[in-house]
């Protein structure tokens, strides 16, 4: 171990040292939860709107015209090879083409860098932010195959999923859990603000709004 990182770990642990125990301070929450008062399909249209502020690329559909929406926009991609979690309903992509390809943990990020594309659920949507937040739970895999694979659809339900603002997810979501949040692909700026999307994620981001 390089004695950088023991003198960190020494000032971490002597930091921590007294503290074990003592109860945390109590955090003032008296500022503003939610920006306004929105019914159920305002909601949803507001996240909508910020996540096609955010270029993702957002479709609307029931319960019943999932399957042939996700099948045309995998073939419209040019989609060969689908990464499908774990928990994911066989029937959404039932119509769909490509071949399956399961995530498991032998998976090095070259075999899921050759993957086409990968759909998962999601655990919830922030409208006021455009914002979905994955967990790992059931239908969502594990967090590298949606940061690896150069394009994501991801299935949202309408109204469940979708809550207004952060402070509204924050107390449905299990701090214990791996979470990852996204706006939109990935993307990023140098210092004379040329965006590039891509490098740290998906270039391509496909959202499903689903009712019913």
């Amino acid at each position: 171990m390089s004695s950088s990182r023991e003198t960190i770990l020494a000032r971490v642990r002597a930091a921590t040292r007294d503290t074990a125990g003592t109860p945390e301070p109590a955090v003032p929450r008296d500022y503003l939860r939610v920006h306004g008062d929105r019914s159920p399909a305002e909601s949803a249209d507001l996240l909508a709107e910020n996540l096609a502020d955010y270029r993702a690329l957002v479709h609307r559909t029931d319960a019943g015209g999932l399957p042939a929406l996700l099948a045309r926009l995998f073939a419209g991609r040019g989609t060969r090879t689908l990464l499908v979690p774990d928990g994911l309903p066989p029937a959404w992509t039932a119509a769909v083409g490509a071949t399956r390809v399961p995530d498991t943990a032998a998976s090095t990020a070259r075999d899921l860098d050759a993957v086409d594309s990968v759909l998962t659920g999601c655990a919830l949507a922030v409208a006021e932010t455009g914002t979905i937040v994955l967990d790992a739970g059931a239908g969502q895999g594990r967090r590298r195959i949606t940061l690896i694979p150069d394009h994501h659809v991801c299935v949202v339900r309408v109204p469940e999923q979708v809550v207004d603002s952060l402070p509204q997810a924050m107390e449905r979501l299990d701090p214990a859990r791996p979470q990852t949040w996204i706006s939109g692909p990935s993307a990023t700026s140098d210092i004379e603000l040329d965006r590039v999307e891509g490098v740290h994620g998906p270039r391509t981001l496909e959202v499903v709004l689903v009712t019913g």
